[in-house]
């Protein structure tokens, strides 16, 4: 890869993971639309990487206090808000992770293509426009019952689908379950933490079986950009959807959405 490639890779993930408008489906447009081939496996987990570590850094104090309560409790010091929170995000992640093993095979092979991501960019772009226009809620992540979370983590395992956008199915379900908006950008925020080890982890075990050199320059770099373009899209983001909520991007999904189908089908 040339250095424009990795630099535009690097921002476009690193901006899109979290934003409502699907990472996966930027990763697969940006080869389809351009000469470049395609960045292969490793640059996808270094992008991931990336993004993991923004998240992290970004929530690193509720992520120790939630640790922190956790570990009380396997001490037998009683529940809290906080351990009840890790225990939701805990939850909230099996069912993206039984469904991503069963149809693991069947999502690369046959759900990738640009009609796929074309038609769930609008169809999931109308659902989150509906969702962030009628619900109104107040309640924070803190407040998450039992089937609030199994809404979510269900959502979640939608994003599998090329198009649909991790963070934009969850904050679309924890909106319908009642959350504010900031509450429910933070919940998925912290979702995708497990999410990305996971996926990361399984992509690492894939990887190390390659006989394939690795370019450390291009992957480091990659890395680093995608983690500072992710950093500060949480900061933006949080900030933003305040004020003018989903509805920006919303129009954008739909557009994105109706001019890759034209182009490519029209």
């Amino acid at each position: 890869m040339d250095w424009l490639q990795v630099i535009v890779l690097a921002v476009v993930q690193g901006f899109t993971e979290f934003l409502p408008v699907s990472s996966s489906a930027h990763l697969i447009l940006v080869p389809a639309l351009t000469t470049w081939q395609d960045q292969g496996l490793a640059f996808d987990v270094a992008l991931h990487m990336g993004s993991l570590l923004a998240v992290v850094t970004y929530f690193r104090r509720e992520i120790f206090t939630m640790l922190q309560s956790s570990f009380k409790v396997l001490r037998g010091q009683g529940i809290d808000g906080e351990a009840r929170l890790a225990l939701g995000v805990a939850l909230a992640t099996l069912p993206v992770c039984i469904v991503g093993l069963i149809f693991r095979d069947v999502i690369e092979q046959h759900m990738r293509s640009t009609l796929i991501i074309g038609v769930a960019l609008i169809g999931f772009g109308l659902l989150l426009g509906y969702a962030d226009w009628t619900r109104k809620g107040t309640r924070d992540e803190y407040q998450l019952r039992g089937r609030d979370i199994a809404l979510i983590g269900c959502a979640q395992a939608l994003a599998l689908i090329p198009g649909t956008s991790r963070s934009g199915i969850t904050i679309t379900a924890a909106l319908m379950v009642g959350m504010s908006r900031a509450a429910a950008a933070r919940f998925s925020f912290l979702l995708s933490i497990p999410v990305t080890v996971l996926a990361g982890g399984m992509e690492i075990i894939t990887l190390s079986r390659q006989a394939a050199p690795i370019e450390w320059s291009t992957l480091l770099t990659g890395t680093a950009l995608a983690g500072v373009s992710a950093y500060l899209c949480i900061h933006f983001f949080l900030a933003f959807i305040a004020r003018l909520g989903m509805q920006p991007f919303v129009l954008y999904r739909i557009v994105l959405g109706v001019w890759l189908l034209w182009l490519f089908y029209g």
